[in-house]
């Protein structure tokens, strides 16, 4: 590896250790199905939208929900702090398409339909509203 490409990778890994994830990958569902419900807990505090993930109805939602709670210990682990104060929210979540399975459907005369089994990575960060205005500000 080039010295210019070990540098980047340092700068990357040295700024991982500042911020608080979880990531789940190849999770078996659609990336679309799997946005509407990452749609209904972005931004919000995360107690809250573990409440919103544990009554949702959709299949994705019990994924999402480790996934949270993987966050928090992660950021409690990190941090040293607790995260029942009430200042720690979902700052960004991110859901990017994964491997697709092709597989084929009989159809009828002989004929064959290609079925298309999508599944989806998923990012979750949280973080204090103070670090995230002071990231913007930067």
């Amino acid at each position: 590896m080039g010295a210019r490409k070990r540098l980047a990778a340092e700068k990357r890994k040295e700024s991982k250790k500042e911020e608080f994830f979880a990531v789940l990958r190849n999770c078996p569902t659609s990336p679309r199905k799997m946005r509407t419900v990452a749609d209904l807990i972005r931004g919000k505090e995360v107690y809250t939208a573990l409440n919103t993930l544990r009554f949702n109805a959709k299949h994705s939602s019990t994924k999402l929900e480790t996934l949270l709670t993987s966050a928090i210990h992660n950021y409690e682990a990190k941090s040293g702090q607790r995260a029942d104060a009430g200042n720690l929210f979902v700052t960004r979540i991110q859901v990017d398409g994964a491997i697709t399975l092709k597989r084929m459907l009989p159809a009828p005369q002989g004929r064959a339909y290609r079925m298309r089994k999508r599944s989806n990575h998923v990012t979750l960060f949280v973080g204090t509203i103070e670090e995230t205005q002071a990231e913007k500000q930067s």
